[in-house]
């Protein structure tokens, strides 16, 4: 089951940082976060990543490229310009990388992976967030369901996007995007956590439009048509959305008290 991540988009409130790299290449205990992400689901075993770019897309390509050198112990010989990998450290991954435009908007994004993911189930996250979500249950209950997509809903500090769950069958009914002070909303606590599973028909529901934003009229019109569940994760989630949220995770890191890293 192929991956795709989000990580495209310009991280403006984390400036410091994104001036000089894209957001999922901010660094977390000297690897980019984007590295944790990928690590999560690989130790589940799923190594077949879509990472769907934008901003400084050069900057994500050279990482991979490169990324035999960088991690492995290597003699360079200067005299006949060859070099030697002694050490080579590397993980199962297959990555492709797709430019996906330097403004488009996350629907966007998306849909222009759809011929790569072809008529496929297929997992999405986004390139800022990690979490100790068990991905093979996820994966159980979206298959339980028969639905188009699944979104793992997370209780975290702040919200980001309210849900409406129905707690007998855990339907969403409704997707509010960023409410500011709403608790109307019934379970208005969840909010979207990302980690999706997805079946192709999601595709359907993203207008073909560099301005579509997923977590907008797709969305809406998912949950809108019963096609939208809530996967509750009661465990570790954050969103490295601030400088500050960058400092936090990488305390935890450095204590080794990371709870995503599940491969540690």
């Amino acid at each position: 089951m192929k991956v795709l991540i989000l990580a495209g988009g310009y991280g403006t409130r984390l400036s410091e940082e994104t001036d000089l790299k894209p957001k999922p290449m901010v660094e977390i205990g000297g690897k980019p976060i984007l590295w944790h992400i990928m690590k999560i689901y690989s130790h589940y075993g799923f190594n077949d990543f879509i990472v769907l770019t934008g901003y400084k897309s050069h900057i994500i390509k050279e990482y991979f490229i490169n990324y035999y050198t960088r991690y492995s112990d290597i003699t360079i010989d200067m005299n006949d310009n060859s070099m030697q990998i002694h050490k080579m450290r590397h993980e199962p991954w297959r990555v492709t990388m797709l430019y996906t435009g330097q403004d488009a908007m996350t629907g966007s994004r998306i849909l222009q992976a759809k011929p790569y993911v072809e008529n496929e189930t297929f997992m999405l996250t986004y390139g800022d967030g990690v979490s100790d979500v068990n991905i093979p249950e996820l994966i159980a209950f979206h298959k339980s369901h028969s639905k188009a997509l699944t979104m793992t809903s997370v209780l975290p500090e702040g919200k980001f996007g309210a849900l409406d769950i129905d707690e007998n069958t855990q339907r969403i009914k409704s997707f509010t995007e960023k409410p500011k002070g709403d608790k109307s909303i019934h379970n208005a606590g969840w909010i979207n956590g990302g980690f999706f599973v997805c079946e192709p028909r999601v595709f359907d529901y993203i207008p073909n439009t560099q301005g579509a934003v997923f977590e907008q009229e797709p969305l809406r019109n998912l949950a809108k048509d019963g096609e939208l569940y809530s996967y509750k994760h009661y465990g570790f989630w954050k969103c490295m959305d601030t400088l500050r949220d960058k400092m936090e995770l990488t305390k935890m890191w450095q204590n080794a008290q990371a709870p995503w890293g599940l491969w540690l």
